[in-house]
């Protein structure tokens, strides 16, 4: 399947949360999982990011696709 979406991170379902409208998929990401962040000089001088930093990285994104095989859904994303 292509797709132009860069931020995918395989996994295997390991809940399925149906209600009327939407479903609540919950799945689990393989380690060790890299996520790349593109962010301003001035942004990395003043958290003083280096090699080695504990760090979290948060995603903005205001849904969350799902594929399987040769087919592709989206779902709003669900905080929680």
């Amino acid at each position: 399947m292509k797709i132009s979406a860069r931020n995918r991170l395989k996994g295997t379902v390991k809940s399925v949360e149906k209600g009327i409208v939407t479903a609540k998929v919950k799945i689990e990401i393989a380690a060790p999982t890299s996520i790349t962040a593109v962010i301003t000089k001035e942004a990395t001088e003043e958290l003083n990011i280096k090699v080695g930093d504990a760090v979290e990285a948060i995603v903005k994104a205001t849904e969350v696709m799902v594929a399987k095989t040769n087919q592709t859904h989206t779902i709003p994303i669900i905080s929680g």
